[in-house]
């Protein structure tokens, strides 16, 4: 019985990360407020890189959510936060297009162009006045493919297009000083 109970526990971190390896994950307190890093570890699927390839622009997502424990009620939502990126084929230029929040940048490789999406520093997710010192704080991470923003003919009758299931999710406890608790 405890063998079958060790093999579950060992398998829920499988069933939140489909494809991607999360390497790093930390947060820092500062004047500003909360910050993020982290740095995950995936290969883009064989069908999205051929969708990108004919024209298709991809999107990823990460977001991320700070919580309060609370005894009494549903915990409380602190702050939230949310990137995107669109990742685009040029073939006029032979170059890959990063664009998010209205600023683009143009890499030679797809290794390139998915190493600005997959590393992320000092990211800030919450301002100084929406954490306490007091009290019991969590982060949710989520990084995902988001098939969602796929043109409708890709995701008509496919529900969850095969072999575009790139996606972790993540909820760690903070210590008093808004660090990661290892």
């Amino acid at each position: 019985m405890a063998c079958v109970l060790g093999l579950l526990m060992a398998l829920i971190p499988l069933a939140l990360a489909e494809g991607v390896e999360l390497q790093q994950l930390s947060t820092q307190r500062s004047e500003d407020g909360l910050s993020l890093s982290y740095s995950a570890k995936f290969e883009l699927p064989p069908s999205a890189d051929d969708a990108l390839l004919k024209g298709v622009p991809i999107y990823f997502v990460v977001e991320t959510t700070v919580l309060r424990n609370r005894w009494y009620w549903r915990d409380a939502r602190v702050a939230r936060a949310s990137r995107s990126w669109r990742l685009a084929w040029q073939p006029l230029t032979r170059q890959y297009k990063v664009s998010s929040g209205g600023l683009n940048q143009s890499y030679a490789t797809l290794t390139e162009a998915l190493a600005s999406i997959r590393d992320i520093a000092g990211w800030r997710i919450a301002e100084l006045r929406e954490i306490e010192d007091s009290g019991s704080y969590y982060l949710e991470f989520a990084f995902r493919l988001d098939t969602s923003q796929l043109p409708r003919p890709m995701q008509i009758g496919l529900g969850a297009p095969q072999g575009w299931g790139l996606s972790i999710e993540r909820s760690l406890p903070l210590n008093p000083d808004f660090s990661i608790k290892p």
